[in-house]
């Protein structure tokens, strides 16, 4: 039996939105740092590191590690800024929610009902 070479051609595609090499010579490393770390410092509230991940997005454009789109695209138009945003994290616990409550009991599968 004998391979059949033509049973079709691979089709390549081009990357999703989003999806990007990584910088594996570090051309952005100390802007990427920056930004993680202004993370950090700011308990990941990301709204108040925007200038940050503008320049490290700018960055990984002009070194052709993504495609070139405009900023304002992205997310970083006026329109888009954010100020004074406040963190959700936690206040439904506060209130007395516990996730699972709703739970009663362990169910069984239909078979062992019978029994």
């Amino acid at each position: 039996m004998g391979f059949n070479s033509s049973a079709g051609k691979s089709v390549v595609k081009p990357p999703q939105r989003g999806i990007f090499p990584l910088d594996h010579d570090g051309e952005c490393k100390t802007r990427m740092k920056d930004f993680v770390s202004c993370l950090n410092r700011s308990d990941n509230d990301h709204h108040k590191c925007r200038e940050l991940s503008r320049a490290y997005l700018q960055c990984r454009m002009d070194k052709q590690l993504m495609a070139a789109e405009d900023l304002d695209n992205l997310g970083f138009s006026k329109d888009a800024q954010v100020e004074n945003a406040k963190s959700l994290e936690g206040v439904l616990e506060s209130q007395g929610f516990r996730a699972g409550k709703h739970i009663q009991k362990k169910r069984k599968w239909f078979w062992q009902r019978f029994n």
